[in-house]
């Protein structure tokens, strides 16, 4: 499985993300690039901690079943089902949220396992580093595809 924990692989995805522009369209979905760019920044503030969320009821109920399949090595498909939490309508700046979801992957990737929350995450509940590793990196390359990068 691939690993933001891996320098080449983070630079990788690095490069994916500054390779798009503001003109880049979606091949499906409904949020624009920077909306995306938006969007992605959250989770990965969760899984270092800097963003604290409650665990949600269909969380606590569905998360640990969930878990397992969301963890495979298969891409994730189109069309999952978002958290309301994580929706992004809003117009926003390009660049800026460009800048700030590289940053939010370079933190995630150079702090490795030592830089990964001990708290549960909002839906699935207890992860370990490694889990949280494959769940940012499959989250992030689902949207990346979703733009062609």
């Amino acid at each position: 499985m691939n690993s933001l924990f891996d320098d080449t692989e983070l630079t990788t995805v690095l490069e994916r993300i500054r390779a798009l522009d503001e003109g880049t369209q979606a091949a499906w979905g409904k949020m624009n690039v920077a909306q995306m760019l938006a969007h992605l920044q959250t989770p990965f503030l969760i899984a270092t901690g800097d963003v604290k969320l409650k665990r949600s009821f269909l969380g606590r109920m569905l998360g640990g079943m969930v878990k397992k399949s969301v963890l495979s090595p298969k891409p994730f498909k189109q069309g999952l089902p978002t958290d309301p939490r994580f929706i992004v309508k809003d117009d926003r700046d390009f660049a800026k949220e460009q800048g700030a979801l590289m940053a939010c992957v370079e933190v995630f990737g150079r702090g490795g396992a030592a830089g990964v929350t001990p708290d549960p995450h909002p839906f699935f509940g207890k992860m370990t580093p490694a889990q949280w590793d494959a769940l940012m990196w499959k989250h992030v390359d689902h949207h990346l595809r979703q733009f062609g990068a």
